[in-house]
């Protein structure tokens, strides 16, 4: 199996954490995308969205986003699951991960930050505060679903990791990109926090990829 990867995507960083907890291994072939090679025609050829991750199983099967690329591995490889048996317990998690995949992640992708900058003529600092803004929010509706719900255990939903905590623990790492901090939201720090303390899914982290900086 082969990923298309770059140290910074978080995206990507959502599969390697599925990928460790499964105990697969797949070969990384880079794409790196500050200097834009998803713009060529030959990656625009596997992936039309011209964005990383893109998955290929064994037989050829290829796929593209995140969150049905995490789906398909544990159907796919099932033990251990990453989603619950029942399916109001799926949903909740699909929803969880929704809040970081659909409506945070999205807006401080690369092209999003790229288009600000030449569209509108924001500043790095104000395309800093744009994506702390809707990574903010996204922290605060993770708090408050998680303060109240009672499916909430030791992590999102439960007590063992599922799709709904790779989901999150790449927010915090979004979130801490982009100069902010998760101190303000102790439910998410804690959850966040024991799955870093996994080795399968602390070895994933982007500052721990080939060719990232010791910091950002």
């Amino acid at each position: 199996m082969k990923i298309f990867t770059y140290w910074r995507s978080l995206a990507t960083f959502r599969v390697r954490m599925a990928l460790n907890l499964k105990n697969l291994k797949a070969e990384e072939i880079e794409v790196d995308l500050s200097a834009g090679h998803q713009m060529k025609p030959e990656f625009a050829a596997i992936n039309p969205m011209k964005a990383i991750p893109v998955f290929i199983d064994d037989d050829g099967t290829t796929l593209h986003q995140s969150l049905p690329i995490m789906e398909y591995l544990d159907e796919r490889y099932p033990d251990p699951a990453l989603m619950p048996r029942d399916p109001a317990g799926r949903a909740r998690v699909r929803a969880l991960a929704q809040m970081t995949v659909a409506d945070s992640h999205p807006l401080v992708v690369p092209r999003v930050r790229a288009d600000l900058a030449s569209r509108f003529g924001a500043t790095p600092e104000q395309v800093t505060r744009w994506a702390q803004t809707w990574l903010i929010a996204g922290l605060d509706a993770y708090e408050t679903t998680l303060k109240r719900d009672k499916e909430t255990g030791d992590f999102c939903h439960g007590n063992a990791i599922t799709i709904a905590d790779i989901c999150l623990v790449s927010h915090a790492a979004g979130t801490r990109f982009f100069e902010g901090t998760i101190d303000g939201h102790p439910t998410v720090k804690r959850i966040v926090e024991r799955c870093l303390a996994d080795e399968r899914i602390a070895r994933a982290h982007p500052l721990r990829q080939p060719g990232a900086p010791k910091s950002v």
